[in-house]
């Protein structure tokens, strides 16, 4: 998937954890990553407007959002 993403010059949207594993241990490309686990389906479009909104710079430099428990993380690869 990330792969795929990143042919296409696409952020990676999921609420599965596995993906930031996959770019930090394996070094998997990737054109940003938005992590929402623990979110529920209603809540996730508000979220992502307001991700976009406030971090599109950090997602445009490969950057990855985690949304959990009412806090937004951005991590950025090595």
């Amino acid at each position: 998937m990330l792969e795929l993403a990143a042919a296409d010059n696409r952020i990676l949207v999921t609420i599965d954890t596995d993906f930031g594993e996959l770019i930090y241990l394996r070094g998997i490309a990737h054109t940003g990553l938005v992590r929402l686990p623990n979110t529920r389906a209603a809540q996730r479009i508000v979220l992502m407007s307001a991700v976009i909104e406030r971090y599109q710079q950090a997602l445009e430099a490969q950057a990855i959002v985690t949304v959990s428990g009412g806090r937004i993380r951005v991590s950025h690869y090595p």
